[in-house]
Formats: C-alpha cells, structure tokens, sequence
C-alpha cells in the first residue's frame, strides 16, 4: 500500500507511471514468448526430424492467434479487469512454455507453441498498451503508447541472440523451461503493482484534475469485440487503417523479420551475425518508436505515417543493393530501418482513437492490429514463393517497398469525412 499512497494527488509521481513500467515488462516479456519458436526450429528437426513444413504449422498458428486475439482480449479486459486478465495470460504463457519441454509429437507442438502460447501471448500484445495508455494518460499518451509498442517488437527482437545461445550451449528444453520461470516470475509483480484504473486508486488520469468513474461492462466480452468488428467494417477509416497496417506487417515481420537472415546467407553472410542485425533493429525500434509517441502528441498523425511508410519504403527499395556495398551497406539499413519498424502504432492508435472514440480506440485497434498479422502472414509465404521462383529475394524486397509507397498515399485519406458512428461508450 505504501507504493499506492506515495502515488496519490500531491505526490511528485503519478501512479499511472508504474503502471506504464510493469506492462512495459509484460510486454518485453510477452513479445519474447512468442518469438521463441523462431529460434527453435533446426533443434526440433535435428531431435524429431520434424519437416519445416510441420513445424511450421504451429508457428503460423502462433503468429495468427497473437493477432486476431486482440480485439477479444479488449473486451475481456473491459470486462473481467487489467490485472486479472494479464494474471491469466502470463500463467497461461507459463503452463504452454513449460509443457512444450515434454512434447514427443507435432500435433503436441502445435497444441502448445501454437494455440495456447499463441492465445496467451495475443492477449498481452499491443492492445494492452493501448489500453494502458488510454485508461491511465491523459496527456503524453502517445510518449508512453510509443514506449510501451517498442517493448513488444524489441523484445520479439532481442531476445533472439540470447535464447539461440541457450539453445546451442544448454539444449532447446532449457530455452522452454527459462522462458516459462521468467513470465511466471512477472505475475506476483503485476498482482502486487497492476490496477485496472485511476478511479480503483481514487486518482484522475495523468495530466487530469477529475477523476473518471469506472464503467461497469457485463456485455459478453465476444459480442462486443464483434460488435467493434461490424463497426469497422461500415468505416471508410477502418478500411484506410487496417489497409496500411496490413502493409505494416507485410513489410516488418513477415518479410524483413522472417527473411532477412536468409538473404543474408544468399549473400555469404553468417546466420549469427545476420540474427545480430534483427537485434540492432529491435534496438533502434526502441528509440524509434518511442520518438514516434513522442512525435504523435505534437503533429498530426497523418502526416506521420506519410512520413513512416514513405521512408520505410524507400529503405527496402534500397535493401536489396545495400547487399553489395559491404556488411556496413546492410548495418546502415538495419539502424534506418530498425527506427522505422513499428514506428506506425502510437499515430495509428490516435488516429482509431479520433474516428471510433476514445474509450473504443484500443477494441478497435485489436482489429487493426489483426489485418497486421494477417499481411504478416501473407508477405512470409510470398516472399518464400519469390525465393523459390527466382532464386533470390530482390522482387520481394522491391515489392514491399512499393506497397509501402502506397501505404503512405492512403494514411492522407485518413479522417478525411466527418466522423463515421461509432460504438456505443461504456456505460458509467
């Protein structure tokens, strides 16, 4: 209770700043559960002699339900609380983590690291930032929702290295059984710090004098995250937005973060100096999406994502000659391009939050954020198809740069007309 009274009116720090830092490590830690599979596959097939096609299989399935799980996760959150739906989510991670160590069969694997790490690691995704930011922030609400979507793409990023070298030096069940001590380690931490909201505490939002009552939900928690869906599909916004976040993951972790160390190997590059990149990348996402919030509470978020897309395109365009000019060719887009990767959240978020309300911004995001994996999804297949067809990435780089291109020309349209119905607001 001390932390919570420190944290009152009249103290120098707000609570909603704690919040901030413990979903900050849900985050991390949640976003490195689900990346781990990427790490895991040759010691799979060395020890099981599973195909990359099997296994496969329960990573895509990983990478699916870690998006589409979004918008449900808003709607159990609004209606069952933050801290007891995040409890339930990490001791989910936990339980699948630790049982995949005594996995013997694929259907096993795609069980575990498919389905339940996968829905477990949806619902601690980046809709809980945006919730978080949206609940607790008044003002710099775009600083902190920056912030806390770097953690997400740093962690599914610099984790990598580390977790590879565990593997090679203690065998692939150590990564599973550390994994899972870690995310279980988090939930005394977030029982003991998370709140559902200000009002639970007696406080406003930062940068607020009023404090807001909590809404009572008892909607199911799948008719509103539909219901949200319906909404969406009737807006012209909805469609621009899901639209260039599609683009977003087509771009970040279905090409650059599911092929890039293969094309690093076509060009005689090591695969651990390769996954090295990925880390510089989840690095300077850190910086560059936090920038990016920052940046989202001053200028119009359009304008940014002009910026974002254009600039991200133009690096891919770039990345298949940067293979020539040296390894220090691809180190200068690995450190341009890691500042671009997920830079697009925090005015995205802003943007939903504009056209469908504020207190729907996070339910609607879900549902942006799952045409974000399902582009994901798309560009990994494809680019593989390109590989195989040409024998080298080059149209598939090319490609993605263009797409983006046009990303950045539908962000303009973007709020365009006058607001468009939105969902109805929680009741108070």
């Amino acid at each position: 209770m001390s932390a919570i009274s420190q944290t009152r009116p009249g103290s120098r720090l707000h609570y909603a700043w704690i919040i901030a830092a413990v979903t900050f490590l849900v985050l991390l830690v949640g976003a490195g559960v689900r990346a781990t599979p990427s790490v895991l596959i040759v010691p799979w097939e060395r020890e099981f002699g599973w195909t990359a096609a099997t296994i496969g299989v329960g990573i895509a399935l990983n990478i699916f339900l870690y998006g589409m799980i979004g918008p449900f996760a808003v709607a159990i959150i609004e209606r069952f609380g933050l801290r007891r739906s995040v409890c339930t989510a990490l001791l989910i991670l936990a339980i699948g983590t630790a049982s995949t160590s005594l996995m013997t069969a694929p259907w096993q694997m795609v069980l575990l690291w498919g389905i339940v790490v996968g829905s477990g690691s949806g619902m601690v995704a980046n809709v809980l930032g945006a919730t978080v930011a949206g609940r607790w922030f008044a003002k710099r609400r775009g600083l902190v929702l920056g912030m806390l979507t770097a953690s997400s793409a740093t962690g599914q990023l610099v984790f990598l290295p580390m977790l590879a070298s565990l593997a090679v030096g203690q065998g692939w069940r150590s990564v599973s059984l550390v994994v899972a001590v870690a995310t279980l380690a988090l939930i005394p931490l977030v029982a003991l710090l998370l709140r559902d909201r200000p009002a639970d505490l007696g406080l406003p939002r930062y940068g607020e004098a009023t404090v807001t009552p909590t809404p009572v939900l008892t909607e199911n928690p799948a008719v509103r995250a539909l219901r949200g869906l319906r909404t969406g599909l009737r807006s012209k916004d909805f469609w621009l937005l899901a639209g260039t976040f599609f683009i977003c993951g087509a771009s970040t972790n279905g090409l650059v973060g599911t092929h890039l160390i293969p094309a690093c190997i076509d060009h005689g590059i090591p695969e651990v100096t390769a996954a090295g990149l990925l880390a510089l990348m989840g690095i300077c996402d850190l910086v560059g999406t936090t920038a990016s919030g920052w940046l989202t509470d001053r200028f119009d978020s359009r304008k940014l994502l002009v910026w974002y897309y254009g600039l991200r395109g133009l690096s891919l365009i770039f990345l298949p000659y940067s293979f020539d000019l040296s390894f220090y060719g691809l180190s200068l887009f690995a450190v341009f391009y890691g500042l671009d990767w997920i830079a697009t959240v925090p005015p995205t978020v802003q943007l939903a939050g504009k056209s469908f309300g504020e207190e729907n911004a996070a339910l609607m995001f879900g549902w942006i954020a799952a045409a974000h994996q399902i582009g994901a999804a798309s560009a990994a297949w494809l680019a593989g198809m390109v590989r195989t067809d040409t024998g080298t990435y080059f149209g598939a780089f090319v490609s993605a740069g263009l797409l983006c291109l046009v990303a950045a020309l539908m962000a303009t349209f973007v709020g365009r007309s006058p607001r468009e119905p939105a969902l109805r607001p929680l009741p108070a």
